[in-house]
């Protein structure tokens, strides 16, 4: 299970629907994409990260692993080949936000090394009402 750099939005918007209840479609991953400093990278149907670099922080934008492929070490797999391609381009840090009611991802995030450093109050919209997201930060190793 090797990522690979993005080629098809479609098909990433799939995983995206998959994944969340307020999935991004095809034209906003692209959008995403030609942003300044974004990358992303896929395996193949499974999943895909999205991150952009700006001078030497980096940001997850998305990360999107379909439910059926779930706790198979693919987010694991996407993240480090994120935290990778971040350090080239001359990230020190990573930052990401988590849904404080997302306590998986959470786990998974606390288990590769980020540490949470903030909340953002009533960030994610549910259907019961708002929910506050967890900021994390992880540095990156020069």
């Amino acid at each position: 299970m090797t990522p690979v750099a993005i080629n098809d939005a479609t098909q990433l918007a799939a995983i995206h629907a998959d994944a969340f209840s307020s999935p991004w479609d095809a034209s906003e991953i692209t959008d995403v994409l030609n942003g300044p400093g974004a990358f992303g990278l896929m395996i193949e149907a499974t999943g895909f990260i999205l991150c952009r670099v700006i001078v030497d922080e980096a940001e997850v934008l998305t990360l999107a692993v379909g439910r059926r492929h779930r706790r198979n070490a693919v987010a694991t797999t996407l993240l480090n080949g994120a935290v990778g391609v971040a350090a080239l381009a001359g990230a020190r840090s990573i930052f990401l936000e988590v849904a404080e009611d997302n306590s998986a991802a959470r786990a998974l995030y606390l288990g590769i090394g980020f540490a949470e450093v903030g909340q953002r109050p009533a960030y994610y919209t549910r259907a019961t009402g708002a929910v506050a997201a967890r900021v994390m930060r992880r540095d990156l190793n020069r």
